[in-house]
């Protein structure tokens, strides 16, 4: 079985799907119970600056939401959904609806934060790419 991604090329740019017709959940379930908690504590605390630095309410605040970045066939693949992150000047929401996933081919802007809270010893977030031989 072929287990490579596969980049979907029969959708033209104009008909690309935005966070409401991407999936919300890849079903896995929240390994750390202090995720959330954590989530709301880092929100919390960056509130105040986030709100002067934005007076006008542009910035958008994810947890465990997906942030697509290649459009791939199934979308999961796709995304990454970190524990928490921060992007600037964009909408909170779009078109009047909270945000399902964020989806940088809609949106253009890069989140500038992004954290991955540690579960158990921390074996399985850390990077296991080899190093170069360059």
């Amino acid at each position: 079985m072929d287990t490579r991604l596969k980049p979907m090329t029969s959708l033209s740019a104009l008909t690309l799907p935005d966070h409401t017709q991407l999936p919300d959940s890849d079903g896995t379930f929240v390994k750390n119970l202090h995720e959330h908690p954590q989530s709301i504590l880092i929100t919390d605390s960056i509130k105040p600056v986030l709100e002067q630095r934005h007076p006008d309410g542009q910035y958008c605040i994810g947890q465990d939401s997906g942030i697509y970045w290649r459009l791939t066939d199934p979308p999961e693949k796709g995304a990454e959904a970190p524990d928490w992150f921060y992007v600037p000047n964009v909408p909170p929401t779009l078109d009047g609806k909270m945000r399902r996933s964020y989806v940088l081919w809609k949106e253009y802007v890069a989140p500038l934060i992004v954290l991955e809270f540690v579960s158990g010893d921390g074996s399985e977030e850390r990077d296991k790419t080899p190093p170069s031989q360059g």
